[in-house]
Formats: C-alpha cells, sequence, structure tokens
C-alpha cells in the first residue's frame, strides 16, 4: 500500500455522499481558482505543466494589481478545456481538466477562501480568474505519475463503474478533470492523484 504524502494546505471544502470500492461521491462547494491555457495538446507533459504551473504561481505569490502574495492551496486541477505583488496562501490541489470540445488542457489554482471574489487581478493576461460552482463529483483516488494514457483508462473505468450506481449518473456535459495534491519533486509512489467527473442525483430524496 502506498504512503501519500499530502502536504498541509487549504484545499477545496466537500463532504462525502457516498463511498464504494473504486470511489466516492463528493459535495464540493463553491470555490476560486486562477486558470491558465497549458501549451500544446497534453496536460501532463513536463514541460508544459511546469511552465502553466510557473505562471498560475507567480501571479499567486505577488504578479498581480495589489502586489498580494497568497499562500498555496492544493490540488493543482487540470482539465481539458471548455469552448513584485499581494502573496496568497497556497491551496490544493492542482487542478487539471479536459472538456469534449477544445483539444486544450487548463490547469488551475484553487484560491484562498478568505479572498472570496475580492481576488486581486492578475497582470498577466493568459491568467483568469473564474468561480467554480458547487456541484457532486464521483471521485477516484490513484498514485504515481500522470500519463495522457492512463487518464484515457480510469476515466474509462470510472464511467462504466458509474453505469452501475443506482444513485447517481455522469452529467451529459461532464469532462475529466484531475486533481494532483503533491509537488513535481514528489517520488511517485507517495503521490496523491484523483480523477474526478461530475455527476447528478438519480433519486431527490437522497
Amino acid at each position: 500500500m502506498a504512503l501519500h504524502l499530502v502536504p498541509d494546505l487549504e484545499t477545496v471544502p466537500f463532504r462525502v455522499l457516498k463511498r464504494e470500492a473504486e470511489y466516492e461521491i463528493r459535495e464540493v462547494e463553491s470555490y476560486y481558482v486562477a486558470e491558465t491555457t497549458m501549451p500544446g495538446r497534453s496536460g501532463f507533459d513536463f514541460n508544459g505543466s511546469s511552465q502553466s504551473f510557473n505562471v498560475l504561481a507567480s501571479y499567486l505569490f505577488g504578479k498581480n494589481t495589489t502586489s498580494e502574495q497568497m499562500e498555496m492551496t492544493t490540488p493543482v486541477f487540470t482539465r481539458k478545456g471548455e469552448p513584485d505583488g499581494e502573496k496568497m496562501d497556497m491551496t490544493t490541489p492542482v487542478i487539471t481538466k479536459k472538456s469534449a470540445n477544445e483539444n486544450k488542457w487548463k490547469m488551475s489554482f484553487v484560491m484562498p477562501s478568505k479572498y472570496g471574489p475580492d481576488l486581486p487581478l492578475p497582470k498577466d493576461p493568459s491568467v483568469t480568474i473564474k468561480e467554480v460552482p458547487a456541484k457532486i463529483v464521483a471521485v477516484a483516488a490513484f498514485s504515481g505519475l500522470v500519463t495522457d494514457d492512463d487518464i484515457s483508462q480510469r476515466e474509462s473505468r470510472l464511467r462504466e463503474t458509474l453505469q452501475k450506481d443506482s444513485q447517481f449518473r455522469v452529467k451529459d456535459d461532464s469532462v475529466v478533470e484531475i486533481a494532483q495534491y503533491n509537488p513535481p519533486f514528489t517520488l511517485p509512489f507517495t503521490r496523491r492523484n484523483e480523477i474526478a467527473l461530475e455527476v447528478k442525483r438519480l433519486d431527490a430524496n437522497f
């Protein structure tokens, strides 16, 4: 069994609605992210990931209109895209997300909750601030390095497994989202990653 080492940082608030052997269902509260489009067609090549991570980290650590240095959070999210400063706290995770209609991946940092909608504006035009609305997601955790082929297989497996769920179904417009909780230098077997798909309730009384 792998030992997952996760930084002690602010993360996205959620509550677990249901646990199964291969996944869990979470109700996630709304939150804000700083987001940038990644270069290339892969969300997980080292150069593209590093470049996007550095762009977002620069915003977080002061490249913004108030020179605010914010704290780091976790995880970092990655998804396939849909069509000296204030220093912020780092949060976790970093998120990577993929949409059905675009070939570009997007990386986002979760913003410290204390700012709410009052985040400083980015100086870099490639960084955008957006609110992610509350949602319900099915999440499967895994360790190791993240690759495009691995994510494709894990997404197919999660979708297939969820077809047997009597209470939740994958939403028609759901796009795969990857959360990575560890710095790039973390040993593969100690990394914590998650793959998520947005779902909807089948039973309104659940």
